[in-house]
């Protein structure tokens, strides 16, 4: 692994083989009131991690992860191996992300969000999980949104806290999702409502964008 520019690795940090760090990152930052090298930080084989990003201590990620510039990744989540996070994304705490997930630039995932295998989160997607913010006792009822195995979340979508985006549905770009989506359905609009499933997406040539017959 070459030597970055001015990088910060604090200790009990273990990198995979052939892994990559930009310049100026900042790995095993410890959380508040934590002690450097108390929580150890795990990456796997082929990381990627480019310049001004920053990763707290407790984190471990798998094989062949890719985070873009300026990420900044807080700690104690579980990342799974073939995952993409784009450039100046925010990913808070106790998040649980599962194999071949892409996530895109400028998204927001709070704490104890969970995003299954395979699903898609587009650009500038926010997540939100304080159903009662401001209230004295906001942090006892955080509830983060569950995106299901091969579901997709267009650009600039809203989920607000506990909502549940099935497998392999598909919300629309600009969306504000209030109550749960069942698996396969297109849900769009504010409030987002569904529209149709999956299975009826056409290309322009009329064939089947989604569904069994391309799988």
């Amino acid at each position: 692994m070459a030597e970055p520019l001015l990088a910060r690795i604090y200790p009990n940090v273990t990198f995979g083989a052939d892994c990559t760090l930009g310049d100026f990152v900042v790995i095993g930052e410890p959380p508040r009131g934590g002690a450097a090298g108390e929580l150890p930080t795990f990456f796997g084989d082929h990381c990627i991690i480019r310049s001004h990003s920053v990763i707290y201590a407790g984190n471990r990620i798998g094989h062949h992860f890719q985070g873009g510039h300026g990420l900044f990744l807080r700690e104690e989540n579980e990342i799974g191996d073939n995952v993409s996070i784009g450039t100046q994304t925010v990913i808070e705490h106790h998040v649980r992300i599962g194999n071949n997930v892409r996530i895109h630039s400028h998204a927001f995932l709070p704490e104890y969000t969970i995003l299954e295998d395979d699903c898609w989160v587009g650009p500038n997607v926010v997540l939100t999980n304080a159903p009662y913010p401001n209230s004295p006792r906001a942090k006892q009822f955080l509830r983060g949104p569950i995106i299901r195995r091969g579901a997709r979340v267009g650009a600039n979508v809203t989920l607000l806290p506990g909502v549940e985006i099935g497998e392999y549905a598909l919300v629309g770009a600009g969306a504000v999702v209030t109550k749960s989506v069942p698996p396969h359905a297109v849900a769009a609009g504010h409030p987002a409502r569904m529209m149709k499933t999956v299975e009826d997406l056409l290309y322009p040539d009329g064939t089947r964008a989604y569904g069994k017959s391309n799988d």
